[in-house]
């Protein structure tokens, strides 16, 4: 029973190795950098830590390429690798989410010399909050059957991760045809007019304030960044900028922007161009802001860079911006 345990966790092992090989998944710009420290409770206890790099898999799946190393507590005894993690619903926002992962290495029990083979494996769920827009930090709780020793025991972790926008070519935005989002004018986006129908120049003061919006399409996020010498934005300084455009003062802030103009009744059927969504992931304090360009889609800057997201209960990934929708703001009358 002990060898075919053991042989399974090669098994197991070898596949994650395949995975951490594989280069497709790395064309994707996208990307976290996470640190974890843990603890793994067996008969004699190990502390973990793991460093690794996140990114988008596709749907509500992303993965994560790791090093890992594992020493045991009060005694002579570790190993270091590297591993694989696969997770489900962790899609850049506040909330629990699903975990499994395939690691391998050398180490040894008694000795630091590194000089045994061993392969793990895992799973559990854990739960990220983000007290920063581009920071958040979370909790793991796994169960892992590590091969030296035949062990298997509760593995519960801290982790504080970094999410870096694009480095590339823009993207899509969720929820939206590739041809949205890339293949049509600023003004076009904003506007939800198809190529032919739309005439190349804005017909309103809301339009031009969206139209410049739209022209920042791709630019990555940096945080405090108002676009100034070809920077990135944050998400308030991609707002007071396209207003600043125009003539419209703004705070820096999204607290403070979230009381400029006037207050409106938060539906989506009473939103018109350029007015200001507000968001909270506390349901507090605003901590995003984006700017309406009609059609239940709005703009704005956030860790992916400037991006077209949408307002949907019912939509997977507008669903998550909806349900932090605290408030609405009209500063163009």
């Amino acid at each position: 029973m002990r060898e075919h345990r053991h042989s399974r966790l090669r098994l197991l092992t070898a596949l994650g190795m395949t995975l951490l090989a594989t280069p497709a998944p790395l064309t994707l710009f996208a990307q976290n950098f996470e640190a974890n420290v843990g603890h793994y409770y067996n008969e004699s206890g190990w502390t973990s830590y793991r460093l690794g790099i996140t990114r988008p898999l596709g749907g509500i799946a992303r993965y994560q390429i790791h090093g890992n190393l594992i020493r045991q507590d009060g005694g002579i005894g570790s190993v270091a690798g590297l591993g694989v993690d696969l997770t489900a619903f962790r899609t850049g926002g506040e909330g629990p989410y699903l975990v499994a992962g395939l690691s391998g290495g050398l180490g040894s029990e008694t000795t630091n010399d590194y000089r045994d083979f061993w392969g793990s494996w895992s799973a559990g769920a854990g739960y990220d909050v983000f007290p920063m827009s581009f920071i958040s930090v979370g909790a793991e709780g796994r169960w892992r059957e590590l091969s030296l020793g035949q062990r298997g025991g509760l593995e519960l972790s801290l982790g504080l991760a970094v999410h870096v926008g694009q480095s590339g070519p823009k993207r899509s935005s969720p929820g939206l045809p590739s041809s949205t989002a890339e293949g049509q004018s600023a003004e076009a986006v904003a506007s939800g007019a198809s190529p032919d129908a739309n005439q190349g120049k804005p017909r309103s003061l809301a339009d031009s304030i969206i139209a410049t919006a739209t022209k920042a399409m791709g630019k990555r996020y940096t945080y405090g960044g108002t676009g100034v010498d070809g920077e990135g934005f944050d998400c308030s300084g991609l707002i007071q900028y396209s207003y600043g455009k125009h003539g419209i003062e703004l705070p820096r802030v999204s607290t403070d922007q979230a009381r400029e103009g006037r207050k409106i009744e938060r539906h989506l059927k009473l939103l018109a161009p350029a007015d200001i969504l507000t968001f909270s992931n506390q349901g507090g304090r605003v901590s995003h802001v984006g700017l309406y360009i009609g059609d239940g889609r709005f703009i704005h800057s956030a860790t992916r860079g400037v991006q077209v997201s949408v307002l949907s209960p019912d939509d997977p990934y507008g669903r998550w911006w909806y349900t932090r929708w605290v408030g609405v703001r009209r500063v163009v009358k």
